[in-house]
């Protein structure tokens, strides 16, 4: 079974796949060897851990060569956030696809918003343009890479976040979207209702409230995203530990 055939199955089962989110070699390694059977980037935790803010301020190149270098070393199947495509016309979208599959990653995140200054959500007839444009072209060219689109109307705290939700999930259903992330939502009854406007697999994202993983499994949920979280908890356990080698005036705090 193909990388893609694995991760495609692991959408398909009856417990959720839990997500381990790099944002480096190192990292991918670590959630391999804890027994993780996939993983993803973050495009924040990526982009932060190279010194850019998130919203495509990365370069595209840079996210590439990570990704090469992960497959190289990581055996579980690789997924990567593309925020919205690192181009504004289909044609660059489906390049950068075209690159990302080359190099042997078998899923992308592709979101509905465009990442500004002030994040814009596009309207269901522009991004279902670009969506059944791009699930063509990988259809067209036997290209294995699981589309999972990222919908933002819970990040970005609309009060008209799950009409609208539910809304866009059927439209990019019909586009070709092999999975739905909705980033953000954590009320039982909203991701109940997302998880029945569709026959794809919903993904949700670590937050304070969202529900644990046994009681998200009975929702129906089937892929859990730790979006930038751990890398926080990682960088701020560093920062207290590098607080207490200044002020303990040794290394104690990382030899013990």
């Amino acid at each position: 079974m193909s990388s893609f055939e694995t991760f495609s199955q692991l959408h398909q089962s009856a417990t959720p796949l839990l997500l381990g989110n790099i944002w480096d070699v190192n990292s991918a390694r670590m959630f391999e060897a804890n027994g993780f059977k996939a993983i993803a980037t973050s495009s924040q935790a990526l982009a932060n851990s190279f010194g850019y803010e998130d919203g495509e301020k990365l370069p595209f190149e840079t996210l590439l060569q990570l990704a090469k270098n992960v497959v190289d070393v990581v055996r579980i199947p690789f997924s990567v956030d593309i925020e919205g495509g690192y181009s504004r016309t289909i044609d660059g979208i489906t390049r950068n696809i075209e690159k990302l599959h080359d190099a042997g990653v078998v899923g992308i995140n592709l979101e509905d918003t465009i990442p500004d200054a002030t994040r814009q959500l596009q309207s269901v007839a522009e991004f279902q343009k670009i969506l059944s444009a791009v699930a063509n072209h990988i259809s067209r060219n036997n290209l294995d890479i699981f589309i999972n689109i990222r919908t933002d109307g819970f990040l970005l705290g609309m009060p008209t976040a799950l009409p609208e939700t539910l809304t866009r999930i059927k439209s990019y259903q019909d586009s070709g979207a092999d999975g739905i992330f909705v980033p953000c939502i954590t009320n039982r009854n909203d991701i109940k209702e997302v998880v029945k406007a569709t026959h794809l697999p919903i993904n949700v994202m670590c937050m304070p409230d969202l529900p644990d993983f046994e009681e998200l499994e009975s929702l129906g949920v089937k892929r859990i995203s730790m979006g930038p979280f751990f890398f926080n908890k990682v960088y701020d356990y560093i920062g207290k530990l590098s607080k207490e080698i200044n002020s303990n005036k040794n290394f104690s705090s990382i030899l013990s």
